[in-house]
């Protein structure tokens, strides 16, 4: 099942992939669309995880080494936490980007999507927090 799972996506991912470049080719790359399919082909392809995990079938304790090494408390903790700076930094930096466009007069098209999109992860990360204080 996993197989045939990797197949499918790989397929899709070629597919979707050429697609995408035999549109730039042909159009000259005017819309946005083609580069879109070679954007998502490309991320659907993912031969690299599919090779790393062939790899590491031949392989069992190196495999075992590189899911404790994942799995540890420490690694799982420096993650969260450039994660909460990550998000953080970008809370600032997406606040003054739209105060920028507000100054320059941008048109509403522009600024709108923007406040949408930072609303949208902050009501999110609300929701998140709310979801585990209840869980924990």
């Amino acid at each position: 099942m996993k197989k045939a799972k990797n197949a499918i996506l790989i397929a899709a991912g070629l597919l979707l992939a050429a697609l995408g470049f035999w549109q730039i080719k042909a159009t000259g790359g005017g819309t946005v669309i083609p580069f879109l399919c070679l954007g998502i082909g490309c991320g659907m392809f993912g031969l690299g995880d599919v090779l790393a995990k062939a790899a590491l079938r031949k392989d069992p304790a190196l495999a075992r080494q590189i899911e404790i090494v994942q799995n540890d408390e420490r690694n799982l903790y420096i993650g969260s936490l450039a994660k909460a700076k990550g998000f953080d930094v970008m809370t600032y930096a997406l606040a003054a980007l739209m105060v920028a466009f507000a100054l320059m007069k941008v048109s509403f098209q522009v600024l709108l999507p923007l406040v949408a999109v930072y609303l949208f992860i902050h009501f999110y990360a609300v929701y998140v927090r709310i979801r585990l204080e209840k869980q924990y």
